[in-house]
């Protein structure tokens, strides 16, 4: 569903991507880890054309993304491919219900009326059906990220990125954020999800691959990269993380 072939990211002369290729099934969930520097949010934002690359090609189902998009492709390529950050990005003026509301409206040009049922089903979905007239002020970290977790769902996308969802969270809320992400993955959701969540990881990839120096420098399932890793940087990696 996502292939992504040889991608070179530079900033000046600093190369982040340094040729990265990697395939992505439909319906599979597909994690990257490794220590902090190896490019791996850097790859999400060039997946869903929030920055520009030097070489390669991304391609998503028949939809293929150089390094000189159109508009109008970024367009297309953000209604297939939702992305959910580090931080929230609510809009601070808006009650749940309405940043939920928002994708539909502006993505998919939905009218008030149109969009408010999807919208009250997914701040359900994600157990927040309780705070659909709550600005984010007033929710906890956790809320708000499933908020914006709602609010990416909300136009359907083929395939979520999730770049460190719960980095900003303390441990309680980060277990309701990776509750709902780990439910989304058990309905076969497409995603790629950048995590320092090793127990995350290892429950619910299908394949994990491991970024250091902006390059993979090794890809498997969870099993062979939590129990039998071959390179000596995932070695090092797993020795100071959490695996549990």
């Amino acid at each position: 569903m996502i292939r992504i072939v040889n991608l070179v990211k530079r900033h000046g002369s600093v190369v982040v991507l340094d040729g990265v290729s990697l395939d992505v099934r439909p319906g599979e969930v597909v994690t990257l880890i490794g220590p902090s520097g190896g490019g791996k949010s850097t790859l999400l934002r060039c997946v869903n054309g929030l920055e520009r690359f030097q070489q390669g090609e991304i391609i998503v189902d028949d939809l293929r993304l150089s390094h000189t998009p159109s508009g109008d492709k970024l367009r297309r390529l953000r209604q297939r491919v939702g992305m959910v950050f580090q931080q929230f990005h609510l809009f601070p003026h808006m009650t749940a219900l309405e940043n939920v509301m928002s994708g539909l409206r502006i993505v998919l040009g939905y009218s008030r009326e149109q969009a408010e049922l999807p919208a009250r089903e997914l701040l359900d979905r994600v157990g927040l059906g309780d705070k659909l007239h709550t600005r984010p002020e007033s929710l906890s970290g956790g809320q708000q990220q499933r908020v914006a977790i709602a609010r990416a769902l909300a136009v359907r996308p083929e395939a979520i990125l999730f770049d460190e969802p719960t980095s900003a969270l303390d441990p309680r809320m980060a277990s309701e954020v990776l509750k709902v992400i780990s439910d989304l993955a058990a309905s076969g959701q497409t995603m790629i999800v950048v995590t320092h969540a090793m127990g995350f990881a290892r429950r619910v990839s299908n394949t994990i691959h491991v970024m250091s120096g902006g390059r993979v420098v090794e890809s498997g399932p969870p099993e062979k990269i939590f129990d039998a890793p071959e390179q000596e940087v995932t070695k090092r990696f797993l020795a100071n993380s959490d695996v549990n």
